[in-house]
């Protein structure tokens, strides 16, 4: 276990050409499924996205962390050394191996690492092998102010490890792409063309700054997200790559329940994608949850936001009739990979669960 600060720390490197875009100059954002150097995490610390249940999140939460430590380093942006510690005493308890984990202090306002956390790019054959774009950040169209201090994660962890930083100054959040490795990207129209991110973007260019600043070349899109999302319609709750051209995907089989149309509807658009080989996407289906209600409010609650660890698959489970049936047909579709079932009947009142609470850095 370590920490760190990022005080005096060095310049940026050069680009020969910092005109260009990340594609420009060959880098890309790889799959989740492929290798990993770390798995990237900002402690969670905001009593009102928890409210009530922050305390009783820490045991899903660090048996998250001990599962990751498996097979990647975990690094964990902390407030100070008050909140390092803290957690600490949470993973201890849990029995991580701390060996693995390393803390940043790095303030936040919230800890939904997958939406203000780096996008990291790799290009094997350049010098400098991995960039970090530095996207936008609302809080999701400004539903939950401040962020400012979530908008510049990013770039601080750039410069702690004298990594390049590109800003292409639109917003854009992680969980809105799910990327299959091989040029393509999925995401949706009600989250990306939400006039509370970009207004003053069309479709047409909001998929130029997907392919610039991802270095991707099909931009497939569907239009709906789950209820209770206040993501808008993230696509991490719905859809996932699981290989370069299967995708699990969520339906509800109830229907009379509300998802049960917009699924549907993501269901027949996926049928007819094709992917940039003029191959058809394999389309298996996910089950939903049964609704998890807190105080009146539906929950945004699906197996679809598991987190692909380089052993593992780390999936929310919310003490539902169907929890081992999503397990099992997630297990199938990993065959080389251990499938992790960790309670997030807690977790998910904040709205979001371990996809949403992390972010990979590939390894090059």
């Amino acid at each position: 276990m370590s920490d760190f600060l990022t005080s005096g720390v060095r310049d940026f490197p050069d680009l020969s050409d910092t005109t260009q875009t990340p594609k420009q100059l060959g880098y890309y954002f790889p799959a989740e499924f492929a290798a990993h150097e770390a798995t990237w995490l900002s402690w969670p610390h905001k009593e009102a996205s928890w409210p009530g249940k922050l305390e009783s999140i820490f045991a899903s939460y660090s048996e998250f962390v001990k599962v990751l430590a498996q097979s990647e380093r975990v690094r964990i942006n902390v407030a100070d050394e008050q909140m390092k510690n803290f957690a600490l005493g949470h993973l201890s308890k849990a029995g991580v191996n701390l060996d693995q984990v390393e803390f940043f202090f790095h303030p936040t306002n919230d800890a939904w690492c997958r939406d203000h956390g780096p996008a990291f790019l790799i290009n094997p054959a350049a010098d400098i092998k991995k960039v970090i774009v530095d996207w936008g950040y609302n809080a999701w169209g400004g539903k939950y102010p401040p962020f400012d201090l979530d908008d510049v994660i990013p770039s601080l962890i750039g410069k702690h490890f004298n990594i390049p930083v590109f800003h292409p100054g639109i917003v854009m959040e992680g969980g809105s792409v799910e990327f299959n490795g091989k040029g393509t990207v999925l995401t949706s129209t009600c989250c990306l063309l939400n006039e509370n991110r970009n207004p003053h973007l069309n479709q047409g260019q909001v998929e130029t700054f997907l392919s610039e600043y991802y270095g991707i070349d099909q931009v497939l899109w569907v239009e709906e997200g789950i209820v209770g999302d206040d993501t808008d319609g993230h696509i991490d709750d719905t859809i996932r790559f699981v290989n370069e051209d299967t995708v699990l995907s969520v339906v509800e089989t109830n229907t009379k329940d509300d998802n049960y149309e917009p699924l549907q509807k993501n269901i027949k658009a996926l049928s007819k994608m094709r992917l940039l080989n003029g191959k058809q996407l394999n389309v298996v289906e996910l089950p939903m949850p049964e609704e998890v209600i807190h105080e009146d409010l539906r929950l945004p609650a699906s197996y679809a936001n598991f987190y692909i660890s380089n052993k593992n698959v780390l999936v929310p489970t919310y003490r539902s009739k169907f929890d081992q049936q999503a397990l099992d047909i997630i297990a199938g579709c990993f065959p080389e990979r251990e499938v992790v079932g960790i309670d997030s009947t807690d977790i998910i009142w904040g709205l979001g669960s371990f996809h949403c609470l992390s972010q990979q850095e590939p390894s090059i």
